[in-house]
């Protein structure tokens, strides 16, 4: 991979002696979904797919940024003068927007770049494509201008230009697990405060399968922003009733006391969501400390059928994915996973079932639907590095 990334980049930008070249994972969360920017628990993993990069510094302001996934829109050239968010700018928003931060928080770059970037994320998956790009930005930057920064920090910075430059109003827990990432391990993260654990993935003759929808969605312009309004809006009206700073600070018995000083119908049910879902996270972690997989399955359905019925951010596409699955023996637990309205299912699946869940989901998947779903069998890896 390294010598085919380094060919390309060299054909492209010429040969230089200094091309380092990076890769930053994608990650799955295996539940805890539309907890993080209410204030609860996630349990996300880095995933051995991700996004590679080459990069070399310039001896001018220039920015020349290539991708291998869109080869059609050739180099997109930009300035470290001219750091704005531009439509026609595509993809190369997500790197800018963490130079731009950089900058913001004190970090002046003072150099431009040449960076080409082959991602092995399906696009539009909801397996973190933008949050791999953003870290691995903030993991070159690191590198080539040695700025004084903790992998926790790339984490940070790379949430905050996603919010203030690209106006995706995301949590930490996307860049959070790609930042952090360790192999074999999950995440036991507090979006509260960022404390975290890292819980062993002991998953004896099981696999991790991504379903992958392909129905493409665009975070901004999907209802991403509007559940976290109505979230906010059921907060302040409980919070009259009870001194809490987060809708995870609820138990479920709380919940139930105070819910109907949530004026409407649907917050209410998003609020719900939340809090249930951030008790069900802390639950599936506990039980995979006991080393009851079962139990954390049966977590993971419970899990789907709250953001189906109460956060509304399903659809037809991965419900029918999570039902499918479901159907199979040997199905430990299935659920949606990421932002929703399109994106990827994660399932637990025993060994001997995993090329029958394949073979049959899939079918089943594209007879109802009318086109095909992906499947990827998925290793838990480590966070950004050299190679």
């Amino acid at each position: 991979m390294k010598e085919k990334l380094l060919q390309k980049f060299n054909e492209l930008f010429g040969k230089g002696d200094d091309d380092r070249v990076y890769f930053a994972p994608g990650r799955v969360n295996l539940i805890g979904e539309h907890t993080d920017y209410n204030g609860g628990h996630v349990f996300p993993c880095a995933l051995t797919i991700g996004t590679y990069a080459v990069a070399r510094k310039r001896e001018d302001n220039k920015l020349r940024f290539f991708s291998m996934n869109f080869e059609d829109l050739g180099v997109i050239e930009s300035s470290l003068d001219d750091l704005k968010p531009y439509k026609e700018a595509d993809w190369t928003n997500y790197p800018k927007g963490v130079m731009w931060a950089f900058a913001e928080k004190g970090m002046k770059i003072d150099k431009g770049l040449d960076i080409l970037l082959y991602g092995n994320i399906p696009n539009g998956s909801g397996l973190s494509s933008s949050a791999s790009v953003e870290v691995l930005t903030g993991f070159i930057l690191r590198d080539l201008f040695g700025f004084d920064v903790t992998n926790q920090d790339l984490a940070l910075i790379g949430q905050f230009s996603e919010n203030k430059f690209n106006g995706v109003n995301c949590g930490i827990m996307d860049q959070f697990a790609i930042a952090m990432g360790k192999k074999d391990n999950a995440i036991f993260l507090d979006t509260a405060t960022l404390k975290f654990e890292y819980a062993p993935i002991k998953l004896e003759n099981a696999k991790i399968v991504i379903s992958c929808s392909n129905k493409k969605r665009g975070l901004g312009d999907s209802k991403y922003n509007e559940r976290r309004s109505e979230c906010e809006q059921a907060l302040s009206e409980i919070q009259q009733y009870i001194g809490i700073e987060t809708l995870g600070d609820l138990t479920e018995e709380q919940f139930e006391m105070y819910k109907t000083s949530i004026k409407d119908e649907d917050r209410q049910k998003r609020a719900k969501h939340a809090v249930y879902e951030n008790q069900r996270t802390i639950k599936a972690v506990e039980a995979l400390k006991n080393n009851d997989v079962e139990e954390f399955g049966r977590l993971m359905i419970a899990s789907h059928d709250s953001l189906r019925d109460d956060y509304e951010v399903t659809g037809i596409e991965l419900d029918t994915l999570v039902e499918e699955a479901l159907k199979i023996d040997g199905v430990i637990g299935s659920r949606m996973t990421g932002a929703g309205f399109g994106g990827c299912t994660v399932s637990i699946v025993k060994d001997d079932a995993v090329d029958e869940f394949i073979e049959k989901v899939g079918k089943a998947y594209e007879a109802k639907i009318g086109y095909a779903a992906d499947f990827y069998v998925v290793e838990i890896g480590d966070g950004p590095c050299k190679l």
